[in-house]
């Protein structure tokens, strides 16, 4: 995660103005803002149903004047595309790298001296899928941030920051706080989306 092109005044400068234009044209609404204590945080990307949540979820990141970070599938970061998906706060990720990727992350963000907001997918793919992968919640806790609660309402045309959840090291307990807080929001494919808490 180490790269130097990708600043917040210069991208929210450059991208904001477009970004809320497309929004409102569109008729979604963007809420909430990012507290000061979530600078340096893990922000949970839900529901993640569709090729269009990255492009939205980056408008609403504009919008919302964050500095975004996200992780993709290698193959996103083909010619001629890459530059640009690099540009834009992605980081390529090919399967063989999991293993180290959470520690990596964490420190990464730990070391940060500005601001980084790192967008996870708990879901990992845009396939229907019941267990949610904990990855965003190690990141957090090695790093010793806040998580925030993104989302991406389709129904209803929302999108924005929930409130902050802070790992309390009780991983069953926690998932399921998270996942209830998720479990009222449509993805754009909303079959596909799982977010019920165990009973």
């Amino acid at each position: 995660m180490h790269r130097t092109i990708f600043t917040t005044p210069v991208v929210n400068t450059l991208l904001r103005g477009g970004s809320l234009a497309f929004l409102r044209l569109t008729g979604w609404k963007v809420e909430g803002s990012l507290p000061p204590e979530a600078a340096k945080s893990v922000l949970i990307a839900a529901p993640h149903t569709s090729n269009w949540d990255l492009p939205y979820t980056l408008m609403v990141s504009f919008a919302l004047r964050l500095t975004p970070y996200w992780m993709g599938k290698h193959s996103l970061f083909k010619s001629p595309f890459g530059p640009l998906m690099r540009w834009l706060g992605g980081i390529s990720v090919s399967r063989e790298q999991s293993g180290n990727l959470v520690e990596a992350s964490a420190r990464a963000i730990a070391e940060a001296d500005a601001p980084l907001q790192l967008i996870v997918s708990p879901e990992g793919t845009r396939a229907k899928t019941r267990y949610w992968k904990t990855g965003f919640y190690y990141i957090a806790q090695g790093a010793q941030v806040p998580i925030v609660m993104a989302y991406m309402d389709y129904t209803r045309k929302r999108s924005g920051l929930g409130p902050l959840f802070v790992p309390s090291g009780n991983l069953e307990a926690d998932m399921a706080a998270i996942k209830a807080f998720y479990a009222p929001f449509q993805g754009k494919n909303a079959a596909q989306f799982e977010a019920k808490p165990p009973h």
